[in-house]
């Protein structure tokens, strides 16, 4: 059970801290053993001769020189089956709460040995139509469906490395992980499977191929939805099965995690049925840490393959390149730039890679993405510091956190003037095909908070009364966008997650407002009666107020058919408004 199911040899440690098994002859890179009589779980990181020097996952005090070594035969990896939705796991996939409930404390004690998927739960299999004995089967085929909770039904395949003619397949009932529920054959061979599967966390899930990100990860934030769009699929909130992975959590924020709900079907469910979190305590030893985020992305892998579209949130990256200095400093390794090794860009990079639209293994033909969110923090906010440097060469989308965007009470603090997306001529096309209208008003509202940013240093010099009439409409419209438009009230029923005909038709409405007064105003400077942005303020006050009233409008409630009317309607009184004025 668990990690140790056979010990391909023994060796004796020679040296504590950097810990070294010697004779460890016929051992590999990162395979997994178990050090001293408490058994605690290592990794092999470095081979010379019959030397090994192992790097442990627990607090190793009290190992001595002369301690046996046992060696698995494998390297880290983890299971794989149903039952990982709602858990919480430590950087190795032990199961926190199983631990708990064990030993009756809120510490993990050392060499412990637990399965990470529950062996007692009786799950509902339910066998695929399409395969029955005598079929052919291969890696990725999808051979069964369990339900793994009310909102992720889980999609049960032949692992990657397997194939052949099934010779047994169970009929419909409730089975364990450990019960077969699959034999097949191949050129005489016979393999028998059960619903759990086995992968190497630093080995990436065979896919079949993979494809271009031309869909937006839709997240329910209007700043990230219009200004910054990351690719995806089908939005985190919206998605069948986003595996939001956190690491180094903190409990706190694993109660709320648990507290937060979502509406499906009129039915209000806990958002932990379709969350696996691997939560790291920063007293758990180094190489935990190192090895979490690769446990993370291994379950997201999984559930891609299935055809799920998951988004991982991996929070800190900064505490993970931490960890690898660290490691890289006890090998003694040359260091680079802060005391990061040399390799820490290509880890990065290792990492990130795994993210992205694939198609699947197997049959039926599906596609299934994966999403990764990192966050950075670097010291004192200094953007030169080498993860960050490294991270911006990598990623895709970089969404900028401001500490003076909070101090003012400005959520989401995204600040839009120094964050970008890379993805933007790749997802103009889905943008063209739904919303033809968006690509235009996107570029415009960037235009008019990029031209107040400018205007503001002559602000602060001359006032604002000193300006011509066309830029203190600017200032208006930026600090409407600003305040209205980007400022979102994550509490609120009618705010928490902003549909995008929503955020286009609240853009839609204040850039038409921001052309009509620029208009109004061009039009009549020549004439006897100018029209200046004081006229248009007066006489339009109330469709002002309309405008930063927009985001009041609850999608829940209200429903999308009357928002549009209703944002339609405000369109044409703005015009009838506007053309009363130059009459």
């Amino acid at each position: 059970q668990g990690w140790v199911q056979g010990i391909q040899g023994v060796g004796r440690g020679v040296g504590v801290g950097r810990y070294k098994g010697r004779v460890m002859a016929g051992a590999a890179m990162y395979e997994l053993v178990r050090v001293g009589h408490a058994e605690l779980v290592g990794e092999i990181i470095r081979l010379e001769g019959d030397l090994a020097t192992i790097q442990v996952y627990e607090e190793t005090s009290g190992v001595c020189v002369g301690d046996p070594v046992l060696r698995t035969g494998k390297p880290l990896s983890v299971e794989l089956g149903p039952g990982i939705m709602g858990s919480i796991f430590d950087g190795i996939q032990r199961p926190l709460k199983d631990i708990t409930t064990l030993t009756q404390s809120i510490y993990i004690p050392r060499g412990i040995n637990i399965p990470a998927l529950s062996q007692d739960i009786k799950w509902e299999f339910t066998p695929s139509q399409s395969i029955r004995v005598g079929s052919h089967v291969t890696g990725g085929d999808i051979y069964a469906l369990v339900a793994e909770n009310s909102l992720i039904k889980q999609k049960i395949m032949v692992p990657p490395r397997s194939r052949g003619t099934v010779t047994y397949i169970a009929p419909p009932g409730h089975y364990d992980i450990s019960d077969v529920v699959l034999e097949l054959d191949f050129e005489g061979v016979a393999e028998r499977l059960t619903m759990l599967q086995v992968w190497p966390v630093r080995q990436i899930r065979p896919v079949t191929e993979k494809l271009p990100a031309n869909y937006p990860l839709l997240t329910g934030q209007r700043v990230l939805d219009a200004l910054f769009p990351g690719a995806g699929a089908l939005g985190v909130g919206g998605a069948p099965g986003p595996a939001s992975v956190s690491r180094r959590v903190g409990t706190s924020i694993l109660v709320k995690a648990r507290n937060l709900t979502m509406e499906v079907d009129g039915k209000t469910e806990t958002i932990m049925k379709r969350t696996a979190l691997v939560a790291n305590t920063s007293n758990m030893p180094v190489a935990a840490r190192e090895a979490s985020i690769y446990t993370g992305i291994t379950l997201s892998e999984y559930f891609r393959d299935m055809g799920y579209h998951v988004s991982m949130m991996a929070d800190s990256t900064s505490r993970w390149a931490e960890a690898l200095r660290e490691i890289s400093g006890r090998l003694a390794e040359m260091p680079a730039d802060s005391g990061y090794p040399a390799y820490l860009g290509a880890r990065l990079a290792s990492f990130y890679e795994r993210a992205g639209r694939v198609k699947c293994l197997g049959s039926p033909e599906r596609e299934g993405s994966v999403s990764i969110v990192g966050a950075v923090s670097p010291p004192g906010g200094d953007f030169s510091d080498p993860v960050t440097s490294a991270t911006l060469g990598i990623v895709q989308v970089f969404w900028g956190l401001d500490k003076k965007l909070a101090q003012r009470k400005h959520f989401p603090s995204v600040n839009w003037l120094i964050s970008y997306s890379k993805y933007m001529r790749a997802l103009d096309e889905h943008y063209e095909r739904h919303h033809p209208e968006f690509t235009a008003l996107r570029t415009k509202a960037k235009e008019i908070l990029q031209e107040e940013e400018d205007l503001a240093e002559i602000v602060q010099l001359v006032g604002k009364a000193s300006l011509a009439e066309a830029d203190k409409i600017t200032l208006e419209v930026a600090k409407l966008i600003k305040d209205d438009f980007l400022q979102q009230n994550g509490y609120s029923s009618y705010d928490r997650f902003c549909p995008f005909y929503k955020t286009v038709g609240m853009l839609q409405n204040m850039i038409a407002f921001y052309d009509m007064a620029r208009h109004a105003v061009e039009s009549t400077a020549q004439s006897e009666n100018k029209i200046t942005w004081t006229v248009i303020r007066e006489s339009l006050g109330d469709i002002m107020y309309k405008l930063s009233s927009m985001k009041f409008k609850d999608p829940v409630k209200d429903g999308e058919a009357k928002i549009k009317a209703d944002y339609a309607q405000l369109n044409e009184e703005m015009q009838n408004a506007f053309r009363g004025l130059e009459d």
